[in-house]
């Protein structure tokens, strides 16, 4: 576990440390996103939890929907709903690292759906969301496989 100081906060962001590169999509228990709905972000504004019933592998994990609607969404336009830097951490990301999410700790910005490690991350990430941004899609692809 890294600890990264920001003044006199200390963030505990359990950055991975890149020896190798990280496969394509984070997962949890083989599923992206913690099993949360992609497409539930941008239909309904809101981290929804998806149904074990209704999945879809891509991108080699298991993606979960709260309906067959926005399976159906996702399969049309994976690339649209999925998560950026395959559903990591933004801000760990914009570091040149990877980390876990939390799935309540979202942002879509510019159509896209970013995720951070913890709320207390994404309150720094939004700090500089362009700039975070733009560090971490120069750094994604050197992270992973």
């Amino acid at each position: 576990m890294k600890h990264v100081a920001f003044g006199v906060l200390f963030l505990s962001c359990a950055l991975t440390a890149v020896a190798g590169k990280v496969d394509p999509v984070y997962q949890h228990g083989g599923l992206a996103i913690r099993g949360y709905d992609p497409v539930a972000y941008f239909q309904q504004s809101q981290p929804v939890k998806g149904s074990p019933q209704i999945s879809h592998q891509w991108m080699g994990a298991t993606w979960q929907f709260a309906s067959t609607e926005n399976l159906d969404r996702f399969q049309a336009e994976p690339q649209r709903y999925a998560p950026q830097y395959g559903g990591y951490c933004a801000y760990a990301v914009s570091k040149g690292r990877t980390a876990s999410i939390d799935p309540e700790a979202w942002k879509i910005v510019d159509g896209k759906l970013y995720l951070n490690y913890s709320k207390g991350v994404q309150k720094k990430w939004e700090q500089d969301v362009p700039g975070y941004i733009q560090k971490a899609d120069g750094n994604w692809p050197s992270l992973h496989k």
